[in-house]
């Protein structure tokens, strides 16, 4: 769009590709550290990092931080680190990826959320949408996959047979093969492996709902923009930034509940797509394309550069 952007990280490469055409400086001296900050109109970080952030006290320039995750321990635990980080932030001008992340932190600041790929994940004419409910992701415990397989299990008590894809590798993909067989869900589940690009938009395609049933709380959930972009329907976990990320298109249920979950399964397979729900499913993702995106960006960082306050009330 038009603007310069240099990038300074810690993390190091042998790959020239990952620096994506920038201008990549990785772990610069003190001396290379104060002359981008100089050479910037704003200083913008990806999650806060105190390592780089602190010559700011010197060298006055917009600060702008998008949190992305939980300032805490997977445990819930809170370590010096994380003090210090929300502490800092208080001087910052914050963006969250989620309401949830926003309320977390406790600052005042703009919520925008992430985008997906629109190139990739679309609804691609002439593949049948015949399979009922998808699961993609890492085949991990916190990502919830045996309690999908649990509600399914009900869901057959039930009298209603919903068959699975389970689209992702792992460590628990031997566990949860186990998990299926002693629920006699053998015949309805099956395990792709992971997918990317075409292969895997197409398989989102052949399904009405994809699941995102995750333990923990997700802080947003790009995986059901991809499901809505290729047509699902999503069922998700309540807590956390997840339900930003599913919006109107699709309903939630309680972490770690199997009933509930089956019950919200039950109630979307129930109900059929209108033409109003697609419209609704576009103007969701039309808000999280990536271009879309990048100008709620630049209007934050046009904004304070002009001089306005760090809490102005901007246009989506």
């Amino acid at each position: 769009m038009g603007h310069e952007v240099e990038v300074i990280t810690q993390s190091l490469s042998q790959d020239p590709g990952d620096d994506h055409g920038l201008k990549v400086w990785r772990r610069p001296n003190l001396r290379v550290l104060f002359q981008r900050i100089f050479w910037c109109d704003v200083f913008y970080q990806n999650n806060v990092s105190l390592q780089t952030a602190w010559p700011l006290i010197f060298v006055r320039r917009p600060w702008i931080v998008t949190t992305a995750t939980w300032l805490r321990k997977p445990d819930g635990s809170v370590r010096t680190a994380e003090r210090m980080k929300r502490l800092a932030l208080r001087f910052a001008t914050n963006i969250y990826i989620s309401k949830a992340i926003q309320t977390h932190v406790g600052y005042e600041g703009f919520v925008v959320p992430n985008p997906y790929n629109s190139a990739a994940f679309q609804v691609i004419p002439g593949v049948e949408r015949s399979k009922s409910l998808a699961f993609l992701g890492r085949l991990v415990s916190d990502k919830g996959c045996d309690l999908l397989l649990q509600s399914l299990g009900l869901l057959r008590d039930g009298g209603l047979s919903v068959p699975l894809t389970i689209i992702g590798s792992g460590p628990e993909e031997t566990g949860l093969r186990n998990l299926a067989a002693t629920l006699g869900l053998t015949h309805l589940v099956s395990f792709t492996g992971p997918l990317k690009d075409k292969a895997l938009a197409e398989e989102l395609n052949r399904h009405q709902l994809l699941a995102v049933p995750s333990r923990w709380e997700e802080p947003f959930g790009v995986v059901a923009l991809e499901g809505i972009a290729c047509g699902c329907l999503v069922v998700g976990s309540s807590a956390g930034g997840l339900s930003d990320a599913i919006g109107q298109c699709g309903i939630t249920f309680k972490n770690g509940d199997a009933s509930d979950l089956a019950r919200a399964i039950r109630e979307l397979l129930e109900r059929p797509v209108a033409q109003e729900d697609r419209q609704i499913m576009a103007d969701h993702l039309w808000r999280h394309r990536s271009e879309v995106v990048a100008r709620r960006y630049l209007k934050i960082f046009a904004h304070l550069c002009a001089g306005g306050q760090k809490q102005a009330v901007l246009e989506n």
